[in-house]
């Protein structure tokens, strides 16, 4: 058998486990993960490499109705993963149905072969595993079924070695090095916006995004500025908190984690501006990458 290469499409509803999984998959913390649904923004290619394959993960934002033209955007990067798919995983949780019928005229129109992974089983029993796995397969009747647990590693081999088996023979699409299309910017970003959406509730995760201004490699060092915008004045006060102490949290986390990252001392400096309703603009949201 010769080297198989391919695009699988990670997708499903907000808070499932997609971004768990793929970091399972790949070994690095490449998507931020968090309690919270909608944590991720952007289709994230995150890339499996072995000496006879190669699999191009895409962790996507999780399928919802758009209330504004930022959710319209994350749709956007869902539906474009879907375009150069070879294979689908679509993930769903012990809390969703089968039952829902926009969701499975979704499932069913795609076009490539589709694994349903019914992730936190390690939250149930067999008979409510066996239940879901029933009413999937009368519903959308995909290539597989398969339960696992992104959280403890159960069966997420079992769902590499089934992408395997679609996956076409032919040459990598990247370098066997890479773990990511993605610059170090961008996961800078992510990193920052992680530790809002874990010290934060309410708006101020979703009216949050970073902007990294300035990233310079020093032989000792990384240097980082990056801005985190907001879309009220009263928001930017939460964000920087009494005397600072809320903004240096976020930072001293963010940059323990970018060090584990990259392997080298970092410092970075973070700066709150306010951007009116920039979650609802066509250039704004151009500006800070969220359209394709």
């Amino acid at each position: 058998m010769g080297h198989k290469a391919g695009f699988v499409s990670i997708i499903g509803r907000p808070n499932v486990g997609k971004s768990t999984l793929m970091n399972r998959f790949i070994g690095e913390h490449l998507s931020i993960v968090t309690p919270k649904a909608q944590t991720t923004r952007h289709r994230i290619k995150g890339i499996l490499n072995a000496e006879d394959f190669q699999i191009v993960f895409s962790d996507t934002p999780g399928i919802l109705e758009p209330h504004y033209l930022l959710h319209q955007k994350m749709m956007e990067f869902v539906a474009a993963s879907l375009e150069d798919a070879d294979a689908v995983l679509f993930i769903t949780d012990l809390s969703e149905g089968y039952t829902d019928p926009e969701l499975v005229k979704r499932i069913q129109a795609i076009g490539v072969p589709v694994i349903i992974v019914i992730n936190k089983v390690d939250n149930s029993t067999q008979n409510e595993i066996n239940k879901l796995v029933h009413g999937w397969k009368k519903a959308v009747n995909p290539h597989a079924i398969i339960p696992c647990s992104a959280l403890t590693d159960f069966n997420v081999d079992l769902v590499k070695d089934t992408l395997l088996k679609l996956l076409p023979e032919g040459p990598a699409f990247f370098p066997k090095g890479e773990l990511s299309d993605a610059s170090m910017r961008f996961f800078t970003a992510e990193f920052i916006r992680e530790k809002i959406f874990m010290h934060f509730q309410e708006e101020i995760p979703y009216a949050c995004t970073v902007e990294v201004e300035s990233y310079k490699e020093e032989p000792n060092i990384l240097r980082i500025g990056a801005v985190i915008y907001v879309e009220r004045d009263s928001q930017k006060g939460i964000l920087i908190g009494r005397k600072g102490v809320s903004i240096k949290r976020i930072g001293t986390e963010a940059r323990k984690d970018l060090e584990d990252f990259t392997g080298r001392k970092v410092f970075l400096e973070l700066f709150v501006k306010v951007e009116k309703d920039w979650r609802k603009k066509e250039s704004k949201l151009k500006r800070f990458g969220y359209t394709l």
